[in-house]
């Protein structure tokens, strides 16, 4: 069974569906920045250097592409067209308005707190980028993505912290603690697709399908 979900969900693997779903993301996501006279400054929020790398972004002519990667963790980078900056995606007060060109956002904005926290990353978003383009996983898809467990995200919050305190799920688990059992079920809010576009009401919609059920949601605005 792990085996299986793997092949389903483990976007560190090329041959996982998520990692194809993603690249026909980066497909479209490049065919929107192509269409933007360079050089680019693009603002990753929640970003890795592993991402772009895999996406084959970074082999852009030097002096063409800079990208911040804005993160609340520590992360590691070493490459020349990348930097990174650390804040709070609520509070991105280090950036002027419309100071980047894109703002891009791949399955952060279910991390930041509940809904008034995400409508803030979603307003600091439309405020510092002239475009964003922002990707989270769908609330109504069967299997939870970050637990891979069967509509986890419905079940009650005392039935999550059983689970999580004896049973590996996903990528996370088993947690003993309790307190850090309730963090890690709690500190996850997925959109629906509703919910999704009332914080970025102005947006186009690119929905991801997996045996016709939207697995992903991405909102994008800004290209003529």
């Amino acid at each position: 069974m792990s085996d299986i979900l793997g092949k389903i969900y483990d976007f560190r693997r090329p041959d996982s569906l998520a990692s194809k779903l993603r690249k026909k993301r980066f497909v479209l996501l490049k065919s929107l920045l192509e269409s933007i006279p360079g050089p680019l400054k693009i603002l990753d929020v929640g970003g890795t250097q592993t991402f772009w790398e895999k996406m084959d972004f970074l082999s852009q002519e030097a002096g063409q592409v800079e990208i911040t990667l804005f993160n609340i963790n520590e992360i590691e980078v070493n490459h020349p067209q990348l930097k990174v900056v650390y804040g709070d995606a609520r509070d991105m007060k280090q950036f002027a308005d419309r100071e980047f060109d894109t703002v891009v956002s791949n399955s952060a904005i279910e991390h930041v707190g509940d809904f008034r926290d995400q409508m803030q990353m979603a307003n600091e978003i439309m405020r510092v980028g002239k475009r964003y383009f922002v990707q989270t996983p769908n609330l109504y898809f069967p299997i939870e993505p970050h637990f891979l467990f069967p509509f986890f995200q419905f079940l009650p919050l005392s039935v999550k912290v059983w689970l999580i305190q004896r049973f590996k799920l996903g990528w996370r688990g088993p947690v003993s603690d309790q307190v850090q059992a309730i963090e890690a079920v709690d500190s996850i809010k997925l959109l629906s697709k509703q919910k999704l576009l009332s914080l970025f009401p102005n947006a186009n919609l690119f929905e991801e399908k997996f045996f016709g059920l939207t697995k992903s949601l991405t909102v994008y605005d800004g290209w003529e």
